[in-house]
């Protein structure tokens, strides 16, 4: 069985239909679960295997191989040196037990059997011989390792996690968790950090290393801080999974394939998945109508959704969307691939007490790609489901706290004030940074434990020093204020570089806001912080930018920019971009207002005059943008 899956690793490849790719593109990818003489992984060969349908749907040649012997891997990863010497773009993962001895790393083949340092050269494959295969090629080398688990064989070896590796040129070296250090295999189909990579991998026009920032988040959030994700490049050139234009978020998108079909489907799953979107007031009232009006499409608006549905369901690995891809169109372009991510993305009737926890109990700070979190009043309406989710989590992943942080705010959320505290100080005592965010805040007002500020302080000192991302901007407020500390802007500002740097579009979006009142950076150095802000899900982004394009705040005015700003700030936000273009068309200027016009014309949405002056078709217009009528191509 095992020569057969060899055997079919060799001839996997796969061209994306819907993306053409100018470089060459080859991955090894491999996956080892079930091991003979250790403990077993849970995860690894779905990694693995997942990973490798994300890889092609990219343009990757790819050689798969799923737990393999010795033997196996190293003549799977000499046929992949042979093709990788001759590619752009080569890319290693490995999934599944790995050590260090020495500094140097070791992955463990299913065969392996360790008794004592002596046997490590015959019974495992250094990392080394793998590294080597790849310096063939004089293209871009990316390797990640989802392999620094509990190590099965510390006594033999004496070290555990893997040694921080690389220092030639054109490397990126991505690892599940910081060197010397052990991640978890995950309580779902996939390890945290594949889950991580996999809902991130296909965001359009997203460098690698935004992308590790954004996979690293995700897991720290995941982990309430026990795995931090680490990278180490030399890379000399940028890289994109995915190449094609920057375009709207997950949730705009899904909002926009929902507008555009009418379906109270799809509307239900934006309800489902983003309790709090910018479009939830649009979604209730499609909802609340007793007969909603399904608008026909013709062929041609036909093909254009289907491919808009295809993309998002591709990039988001909604379930709910996969299937209703394959339900409208059965032999669309893409139904094949469809099939095989539906196959590899678990039902949520089949989902583990972990992620039934996480869906239920998860802080809506700590959302990720694929989890937004879920408000405190919702969480009231099933507060007992949660905790007896969050409980038999706790007891089924006693290693990691964060369940029982989950626990606490399901318990406080059932009114049950005292117990909820009791498991905060258990989840925070080992290192949870959502329970100490979440301590803090119980000590500074002084619920169900004594006031006590200097406590509150502390907590979130602890909290940020192991990258939590709301600790850092609670401490930089608490110092902008300088009530119950002393002031201190600098370190107050250090605080929300930090938390910017490390992914938090809030803290982005207030350095944005220093920098545009003359505290910190530059006017341009504001622009920047805005639009990435934006970008990151800080919508109000888009508005502020627009703002300083159009008026030119220390900055060249810039009308054609400042109309894409806000058009996307149109498309994405609550309505304030919209709300600010109609209502106050006259804080703008005539050639800004122009410039919307002119790209709301090429939509096909705008057929009166270009004279930036708002009006029903101006209205219209933009009304269609917002509900169904995004084109990317037109910013």
């Amino acid at each position: 069985m095992r020569l057969i899956r060899l055997i079919m690793a060799f001839g996997l490849f796969f061209m994306c239909a819907t993306q053409a790719f100018a470089e060459q593109r080859v991955a090894l990818v491999i996956g080892n679960s079930d091991y003979e003489s250790v403990g077993g992984l849970d995860n690894p060969v779905n990694d693995a295997s997942d990973l490798a349908i994300a890889l092609e749907g990219l343009g990757f040649r790819v050689f798969l191989g799923t737990n393999l012997n010795r033997d196996e891997m190293l003549s799977l990863a000499e046929s992949y040196g042979v093709t990788a010497a001759d590619s752009d773009v080569s890319l290693f993962f490995y999934a599944g037990h790995g050590f260090q001895v020495g500094g140097q790393n070791y992955l463990v083949p299913v065969d392996a059997h360790l008794t004592s340092g002596a046997d490590i050269p015959e019974q495992t494959v250094a990392m080394g011989d793998i590294v080597s295969r790849m310096e063939r090629s004089d293209g871009l080398k990316l390797i990640v390792l989802d392999a620094c688990r509990d190590n099965p064989f510390e006594e033999t070896t004496g070290e555990g996690g893997l040694a921080r590796i690389g220092s030639a040129a054109d490397f990126m070296f991505a690892y599940a968790t910081q060197p010397d250090n052990v991640a978890y295999d995950g309580t779902g189909r996939n390890s945290f950090f594949t889950e991580a990579l996999l809902s991130h991998i296909y965001t359009p026009g997203q460098d690698i290393s935004d992308l590790l920032i954004s996979v690293r988040k995700d897991v720290i959030a995941a982990t309430g801080g026990r795995q931090v994700p680490w990278d180490n490049s030399s890379l000399t050139r940028q890289f994109r999974f995915d190449t094609s234009p920057v375009t709207a978020s997950e949730e705009t998108l899904l909002w926009q394939v929902a507008a555009s079909a009418q379906d109270p489907q799809l509307m239900q799953l934006y309800m489902d998945r983003y309790p709090e979107g910018s479009h939830v007031s649009d979604v209730v009232a499609f909802l609340d109508n007793s007969e909603p009006q399904t608008r026909k499409l013709n062929i041609d608006d036909q093909d254009a959704q289907a491919d808009r549905l295809w993309k998002l369901a591709q990039r988001s690995r909604m379930r709910p969307l996969l299937e209703f891809y394959l339900e409208q169109y059965p032999d669309g372009a893409n139904a094949q691939q469809a099939r095989r991510l539906v196959q590899s993305i678990p039902r949520r009737e089949d989902t583990t007490p972990g992620g039934m926890c996480e869906r239920l109990a998860t802080h809506p700070r700590d959302s990720t790609a694929s989890l937004t979190g879920v408000p405190f009043s919702r969480l009231k309406e099933n507060a007992m489901t949660a905790i007896q989710a969050c409980g038999a989590a706790a007891a089924q992943s006693p290693d990691l706290p964060h369940y029982v942080a989950l626990l606490a705010r399901a318990t406080i959320a059932a009114g049950d004030v005292e117990r909820a505290v009791t498991l905060y100080q258990r989840a925070a005592e080992r290192g949870d940074l959502r329970a100490m965010v979440s301590l803090a805040q119980l000590y500074e007002s002084g619920m169900g434990v004594p006031q006590d500020v200097a406590r509150a302080v502390s907590l979130n000192e602890a909290a940020a020093e192991g990258g939590s991302l709301d600790a850092m901007i609670n401490l930089a407020v608490t110092l902008f204020e300088g009530q119950s500390v002393p002031k201190d802007d600098v370190r107050a500002i250090e605080l929300l570089q930090r938390a910017a740097r490390e992914g938090s579009a809030k803290a982005t979006f207030n350095l944005g806001v220093l920098a545009q009142d003359g505290l910190v950076g530059t006017p341009e150095d504001a622009l920047g912080y805005f639009q990435k802000a934006a970008q990151n899900g800080e919508h109000q982004g888009y508005l502020a930018a627009a703002i300083l394009l159009d008026e030119g705040r220390g900055l060249r005015r810039d009308p054609a920019r400042a109309a894409e700003m806000l058009l996307r700030g149109a498309a994405e936000d609550n309505g304030a971009a919209i709300a600010q273009m109609t209502e106050g068309a006259a804080n703008w200027s005539r050639d800004t207002m122009m410039e919307v016009q002119k790209r709301l014309q090429q939509a096909g949405y705008y057929n009166s005059t270009i004279d930036g002056l708002s009006g029903p078709g101006f209205e219209n217009a933009l009304d269609l943008w917002r509900n169904g009528g995004f084109v990317a191509d037109v910013l």
